[in-house]
């Protein structure tokens, strides 16, 4: 365990056990269809290239980068940093998140991305924190539900670092600037 870490919530087999699963249940969702996944960047990638492995049905991805954090807050305002390369007109969407704790970001993606005129648009989580939603948005696939607790690991961050820890650990206090 990573010396900043006060305790591992999630450890690397259950992540993979969960994330084949959410794969198996999308994959027979679309069956006989092509879905278009779009990582949400940075937070997502470990998660979405996890999950795109273990997909049975032809697939294309694409990146969005929005953000509403500086630390470990939220600032209460979604920023578009990198736009999609490919229309999604017509297609069926899954919008692949690391987090939904807030809300916003997701609120934000979903209400640009039905602008595009998709045939769908569903969102799929790995980690969901249901008491911090300021928004109520709609999430089709949810890896694990997770306590009010700030979280790093397999994709995760604090300021840029511990996204490549194989597991879902929170941070101690001690590491977090400012405490």
């Amino acid at each position: 365990m990573h010396r900043n870490i006060a305790e591992i919530l999630i450890e690397p087999e259950r992540l993979q056990a969960r994330i084949a699963e959410l794969a198996e249940k999308i994959s027979a969702d679309y069956h006989g269809r092509t879905l278009s996944l779009i990582g949400v960047l940075k937070g997502s990638v470990l998660f979405l290239s996890d999950l795109l492995k273990g997909l049975k049905l032809d697939a294309h991805v694409d990146f969005m980068m929005v953000s509403s954090y500086s630390g470990q807050k939220s600032t209460g305002v979604v920023r578009t940093l990198l736009d999609l390369k490919e229309s999604i007109e017509g297609r069926d969407v899954l919008v692949v998140e690391d987090i939904v704790d807030s809300g916003l970001t997701v609120d934000y993606l979903l209400k640009n991305l039905k602008t595009r005129r998709p045939r769908s648009v569903e969102v799929c989580t790995l980690l969901d924190k249901p008491s911090c939603r300021a928004v109520k948005v709609p999430i089709r696939y949810k890896g694990f539900e997770i306590p009010d607790k700030f979280v790093v690991g397999y994709g995760l961050d604090y300021n840029e670092l511990y996204r490549n820890l194989p597991y879902i650990g929170v941070l101690k206090p001690s590491a977090i600037k400012g405490k």
